[in-house]
């Protein structure tokens, strides 16, 4: 008679709202009680609130004339879209789970082939 490990099982549930977001930056640092606090934004350039065109003589939309924010092409934001808070061990957990990644992520980069995928999440 084989002796069967137990096992445990998780079921993924999203919540309503729930999408990826692309993040290009983080921002954060540890909290008064020892958390881990890391905010994620993309970061882009700003958007007109307002463009003003010339109307050309014959009625049509010419070249621009004017734009607000004037300092527009010196400006960025930096769009906060999510954030997470991390206890140290879930930190370690987090930051092994990404090396993991970014290993497998250069392996196929040097266009090594097919390889054996690590663990899908962190926290084990």
């Amino acid at each position: 008679m084989s002796l069967k490990n137990p096992e445990i099982r998780f079921t993924y549930q999203y919540e309503e709202g729930y999408g990826p977001h692309y993040v290009n930056g983080a921002l954060g640092g540890v909290s008064p009680r020892g958390e881990i606090i890391a905010n994620f934004f993309f970061e882009k350039p700003v958007l007109p609130t307002m463009v003003a065109n010339e109307i050309t003589p014959g009625g049509t939309i010419g070249g621009e004339i004017a734009e607000e924010p004037a300092d527009m092409r010196n400006s960025f934001v930096r769009a906060v879209s999510t954030g997470i808070i991390l206890n140290y061990d879930n930190a370690l957990n987090l930051h092994a789970w990404l090396g993991e990644k970014i290993k497998e992520l250069e392996f196929l980069q040097q266009g090594q082939g097919a390889m054996k995928p690590g663990p899908r999440e962190f926290g084990h």
